[in-house]
């Protein structure tokens, strides 16, 4: 085996094969450190095989306030990620059961909420409102897009709207948390899911420990933003590895069906 092929875990330091990674839906077979992962991948062991259907895919940002350099930052992004936006929409079936899927990539722009991100949130929260489907979102972020200035911050509220509506008409939506899920999208759609899921080790807050302690002026518990906490604080109702994540949803989904009958 070469150097080449091998990588050391940030979680455990015992170096690993790189396939070996991938083949474990990017974790660590010594320690389960989860890796990131981008909505291709996620879709691939999430969705049933070829059911996956893309939708608001032409949705892509503007520059409202004209910041200078804001255009060539997006293109960059969309260069890197090989994605038009920091989110996929579409629907598709788990275990045959069809949903409304919405996931996030960090590696655009760190998964920053714009207008076109808010946009394509929103509209899939309603089609899941509309079309009685229940909504699932992987989210990843480091909160809201500043280059858009308060554009970016409406969305906040244009998301939280949209998953009232999914309350109002009694579909359930399940969030995931992923490493790390910050800013805005904590403070907004992330957590108002009927259940939120987190991945193991995931980073889930507001701000940075700095600015909290700067703050309070209090000493923040060692880990207090990693999802174990989160879950021992009601913050987060469950942790699931990804090998687990498929069956687990299907079951809340049929759950879900029985209590509304």
């Amino acid at each position: 085996m070469g150097l080449q092929t091998l990588t050391c875990c940030p979680g455990c330091g015992i170096p690993q094969d790189k396939k070996a990674i991938t083949a474990a839906l990017n974790t660590c077979s010594s320690c389960g450190y989860h890796y990131r992962m981008e909505p291709a991948e996620r879709i691939a062991y999430i969705a049933d095989s070829e059911s996956f259907k893309e939708y608001s895919a032409n949705i892509s940002s503007l520059n409202p306030i004209d910041l200078t350099g804001y255009e060539e930052k997006l293109s960059e992004a969309e260069y890197k990620a090989r994605m038009k936006e920091a989110v996929i929409t579409g629907t598709c079936t788990i275990e045959g059961k069809p949903v409304v899927l919405v996931l996030m990539s960090f590696s655009f722009m760190g998964g920053s909420m714009g207008s076109a991100v808010g946009e394509k949130v929103s509209r899939a929260m309603l089609k899941g409102a509309e079309e009685k489907l229940p909504v699932i979102i992987y989210a990843t972020s480091g909160g809201a897009r500043m280059q858009e200035g308060i554009f970016s911050l409406l969305q906040m509220a244009k998301t939280s709207s949209a998953a009232s509506e999914l309350d109002n008409a009694g579909v359930p939506f399940f969030a995931v948390l992923c490493d790390p899920t910050t800013g805005g999208v904590t403070a907004s759609f992330a957590m108002l899911a009927d259940i939120t899921i987190a991945e193991p080790g995931a980073l889930i807050g507001f701000a940075g420990p700095r600015v909290i302690e700067g703050t309070i002026k209090q000493k923040l518990p060692e880990g207090f933003q990693k999802a174990e906490f989160q879950l021992k604080k009601g913050f987060v109702d469950i942790i699931s590895p990804r090998k687990e994540q498929k069956k687990l949803l299907s079951r809340l989904i049929d759950f879900h069906k029985i209590l509304a009958r």
